[in-house]
């Protein structure tokens, strides 16, 4: 037979995209419009009702960026078409870009009840009756990436300017003609299946073949009267069913929606209503759909502004199609937020549906976070959760994780099953190409059966089509391709565990070898979460201290809206600094309020314990006790309580301009102010194998994400900045420090170097005006110690990670990051270095030494063309001679500062434990208002550990909890204490009954 596969392709391809295509609707009628531009930002739909409209024509401009306009359009139903499936079709104006990326809307009837969104290739509304009357409020979303990482001033609504970014392109009444809609359906279902098998395949020729049948069946003159004689020449390559060893993907519907991120978070509140109610219009007309929705902020949202919409919602998950998913508040970055804050993700997102719908969700659910912190699989057992998902590790620049479906085991042994969907995406659509790459990209071959692709419109929402659905019926039982079946997540987890219960085993962080950047863009977001964190846990420790005291009541609902907002802020596009300017301003100011409302939180719960003013009193919320310089007088300071100011003997600090000495430690500066020797006086030992602190400029020039990598090659070329302007002496007694001034660019550093009695820490507090771009800065420290590991604190301990480059996995983590400290050590001799809102470093050997190095402060520019610029303030130290134990106490010192108030007592702590290697984390009140106390603590060393918790009122009974404090278990009470055993990194919370 003659081989002409080629040009029956090619005449397919012309039949689906110029024949059926434009077929798809055998009639059209415009229909009238009228719109009303907003003045300013989005308002309610009562609003809109009430306004005055004015007419309007298609090929009219409309929508300068981030504006609104409602559209009114009304007209009649033709009477021949009434009983049969008539839409009304709205065209924004959609570009190529994908939905969620550009205009969109939401549908309303004249009533003013939400209907469904309008996004392209999903634009039309159901109409039943005999007229039409809608209201579309259309959101003016400029696409900011449209010319590719380019600098854009579409991201500011103060910058993006008031031209009209689109054209009305059309509204009108349609028949949707079903026979033809099916056949290009059928048809391209059937193509894309074609042209993934292999031309020895007979299956292939036989698909070509009943497509070509069908071709010849179609009159293009009458595509609708042929169209139904055209699908019976398909019917019979369509009920071929899939070989009885084809893989099994589970199906789930989905729309990741970006809480921020080339939007502000007003349009992400839209954003979420339009989805939710295209979902749930679509779960009506296909009962075997099932939705799986994360995000609990998110369901919020829709509550408070679109409360139809959560009625909606809450009939869906009632009747099983709707599955709340992930159990967190957001989908946060899964590297830096804080370990308690991780803690509170999960109660807040749990709670939440368990409050709303009675769902306990089961998976934690995070497709698109930048790397995966090895204390999750601890968290996630402890709220109660079985099951893990991710694919952003299928982004992994260097290296392939050898796994689809295994275990996770986190840093305390604790496993969690854990599923990267080989599809590798969280936006599928069903196309005959995905569900080939599925099945070949999955390693359990042989062992595992199944795998898991969630399918709709993402990152900017929008969700499943109805085109969706329809394929995913026709991929039911196909030969050829993989059986798709539409379940629950928990559906497939539970089957896929059931298969494979001695999956391989992944142990530690899960790194993503990209987007390395995001430990260090938009800074001032970063050190704003970092002290909201600290703020929230010193308001909660001391709040709950007053209440017990009976001096203060606790403020549940205030914490309880606190705590949303600092975890929304923890979202994956926003604290990792990868968003539009609006969003990152929005966030600094967010801080600052927050930051506001907790020490006024804090100072009236700590007047109320110091009582009458007679004497400074310090307050300490470090769980480690301290000794801190506090008017001139060095004071100790139990941990999680206060002290009055007693002076403590001490000598003073020596200092001149280029010398520290407070006999611990001994900083020399050379003529430029760089650190030319730290000495530890106690072991008589050089810190440093050359100059410290020292401050390197390097090019910063990622391959294609701006705010989000940064490259390996950026290495390769740095300015050292050794330029100085002055040198200054600026506090003297005990406590001395040095200023250093330096200017460079267009940017100007000043830093206090300084050193307090009776401490071997130095603190360098930095203040940047930073004015450059595309440059990164670091702050690099050459340690004399020979350290094949370095220790970085994460989230209720640290992990360990190569020094060297041995093998592929070690060379792509050369950009690393870290909480409150890193620690290197050779045997007998480490050194610390904390900071108080840094997270990326790199860490590197040089021959014998080992050199530390922070990531300072960088300059992207884009999606944000001004990211970073103007001022910033932090704090970072060295500490010599340190344990892992010193430094994660002195990690807990820089950033949790005391506190200094006028009083007449020094309450005693109020919970206190007898071990150093374990540390509290939380202390509070139990949400459930019923005056117990809640603590949460772990092991802080990597070791197994034995502890006395000892509380500041009689303990009547204890329970062990889970982190929503649901009790697990019990404990006793014995010498006035509740004793713990705690293996390695374990956390443990327990709730003590007063």
């Amino acid at each position: 037979m003659h081989d002409d596969r080629r040009l029956v392709e090619e005449r397919l391809r012309r039949m689906l995209t110029t024949r059926l295509a434009p077929a798809r609707y055998a009639g059209s009628v415009p229909l009238d419009i009228e719109v009303w531009h907003v003045p300013d930002e989005p308002v309610p739909v009562a609003e809109a009702l009430a306004a005055d409209f004015e007419p309007f024509a298609v090929g009219q401009r409309w929508g300068a960026p981030w504006s609104t306009s409602w559209f009114r359009v009304r007209g009649a139903v033709p009477e021949q078409w009434r009983g049969r499936k008539v839409e009304a079709v709205v065209d924004l104006g959609f570009t190529t870009a994908q939905a969620g990326f550009q205009a969109e809307a939401l549908a309303y009837d004249l009533a003013g009840t939400p209907i469904k969104g309008i996004a392209p290739r999903n634009n039309h509304v159901p109409l039943t009756g005999d007229t039409v009357g809608l209201l579309f409020e259309a959101a003016a979303n400029p696409d900011i990436l449209h010319g590719g990482m380019q600098p854009t001033p579409l991201g500011d609504k103060e910058t993006a300017g008031k031209d009209p970014l689109y054209t009305f392109a059309g509204a009108d009444v349609k028949l949707l003609d079903e026979d033809v809609w099916h056949l290009e359906l059928d048809m391209e279902v059937l193509s894309q299946l074609m042209a993934e098998l292999s031309l020895s395949d007979p299956r292939r020729h036989e698909i070509l073949r009943a497509l070509e049948r069908a071709m010849d069946v179609i009159e293009v003159d009458d595509i609708s009267g042929t169209a139904a004689a055209a699908r019976a020449e398909l019917t019979e390559v369509l009920a071929r069913p899939a070989h009885a060893s084809a893989h099994r993907l589970s199906a789930v519907g989905h729309a990741h929606i970006d809480s921020a991120w080339l939007w502000p978070q007003r349009e992400t509140i839209r954003k979420t209503s339009r989805t939710f109610a295209t979902v749930t219009a679509l779960a009506a007309e296909y009962p075997e759909f099932i939705f799986a929705c994360s995000q609990a902020q998110q369901y919020a949202w829709v509550k408070d502004h679109q409360p139809a919409i959560f009625d909606r919602i809450a009939a869906a998950v009632k009747s099983g199609q709707w599955a709340p998913v992930g159990g967190m508040w957001v989908e946060s970055d899964a590297n830096l937020p804080g370990g308690e804050a991780l803690a509170r993700q999960l109660v807040h997102g749990k709670r939440f549906f368990l409050d709303e719908f009675g769902y306990e969700c089961e998976e934690v659910w995070l497709p698109d976070s930048f790397g995966y912190t090895a204390a999750f699989p601890q968290l996630a057992r402890l709220a109660g959760t079985k099951w893990f998902l991710t694919q952003k590790m299928s982004w992994n620049q260097t290296n392939k994780m050898p796994h689809h479906t295994f275990w996770w085991e986190g840093i305390d042994g604790t496993r969690v099953f854990t599923h990267l969907p080989p599809v590798d995406t969280y936006n599928s659509e069903f196309s005959g190409k995905e569900m080939a790459y599925a099945v070949a990209n999955y390693a359990e071959k042989g062992r595992g059966t199944r795998s898991l692709v969630p399918f709709g419109y993402g990152d900017g929402g929008g969700g499943p089509t109805r085109e969706m659905l329809e394929r995913a019926r026709r991929l039911k039982d196909l030969e050829g391709t993989a059986r798709v079946e539409i379940e629950k997540p928990s559906e497939f987890f539970a089957k896929a565990q059931a298969e494979y219960p001695d999956a391989p085993v992944w142990s530690g962080e899960m790194y993503l070898e990209l987007h390395r950047a995001t430990y260090t863009s938009q800074a001032r977001t970063k050190a704003g979460n970092r002290r909201s964190e600290h703020l929230l846990r010193e308001a909660e420790l001391w709040a709950a201290t007053a209440a017990s005291a009976g001096t203060f009541d606790y403020p549940y609902e205030a914490f309880d809206r606190l705590w949303k907002i600092v975890l929304l802020h923890q979202f994956h596009d926003i604290l990792p600094g990868s968003s539009i300017a609006w969003v990152h301003k929005e966030a600094e100011a967010t801080y600052a309020r927050v930051a506001a409302e907790l020490n006024a939180i804090t100072d009236a719960a700590i007047a109320s314990l110091a009582g009458e003013p007679a004497q400074p009193i310090v307050f300490n919320t470090s769980p480690r006790p301290r000794a801190e310089v506090v008017d001139g007088v060095l004071t100790h300071v139990p941990g999680s309580g206060a002290a009055a100011v007693e002076s403590v003997t001490a000598d003073a600090v020596t200092v001149t301009d280029r010398l520290l000495d407070n006999g611990l430690v001994r900083v020399e500066l050379d003529d430029d102010g760089l650190f030319r020797s730290v000495r530890d006086l106690v072991r008589n030992r050089e810190v440093l194998s050359g100059p410290g602190n020292l401050l390197q400029l390097h090019p910063d020039l990622p391959n294609f994400w701006d705010a989000w990598d940064i490259d390996v090659h950026y290495k390769r070329r740095h300015v050292d900045l050794t330029g100085v302007d002055a040198i200054t002496v600026v506090s003297e007694g005990l406590e001395g420090a040095i200023k250093v001034e330096r200017s460079f660019g267009s940017s100007r550093i000043s830093q206090v170097i300084s050193v307090r009695a009776g401490s071997p820490r130095i603190d360098i507090r930095t203040e940047i005006d930073w004015h450059e771009q595309e440059k990164i800065l670091k702050a690099a420290f050459p340690i004399d110690v020979h350290a094949d590991r370095s220790a970085a604190e994460i989230q209720f301990g640290h992990v360990f990670r190569p020094t060297h480059t041995n093998t592929s996995w070690d060379a792509a983590r050369f950009e690393i990051y870290a909480h409150r400290w890193v620690h290197v050590a050779e045997p007998g001799y480490g050194v610390g270095v904390l900071n108080d809102s840094t997270y990326g470093h790199d860490i590197s050997r040089n021959g014998g030494t080992t050199t530390v190095r922070l990531s300072v402060v960088r300059a992207p520019r884009c999606p944000d063309p001004h990211a970073d610029q103007g001022k910033h303030v932090l704090t970072y130290s060295l500490l010599p001679g340190a344990s892992i134990s010193d430094t994660v106490t002195e990690g807990y010192a820089l950033n949790l500062p005391v506190r200094v108030v006028q009083g007449s007592t020094a309450p005693a702590p109020m919970v206190t434990v007898d071990s150093d290697a374990v540390a509290v984390e939380a202390v509070k009140l139990a949400d459930d208002r019923s005056g117990d106390v809640i603590v949460r603590l772990y092991e802080s060393l990597g070791g197994r550990a034995e502890a006395l918790v000892r509380a500041n009122f009689p303990i009547a009974g204890v329970e062990v909890t889970d982190l929503l404090e649901r009790r697990t278990d019990t404990a006793e009470v014995r010498d006035g204490g509740v004793p713990v055993a705690l293996r390695p990194f374990q956390i443990l919370t327990l709730r003590l009954k007063r």
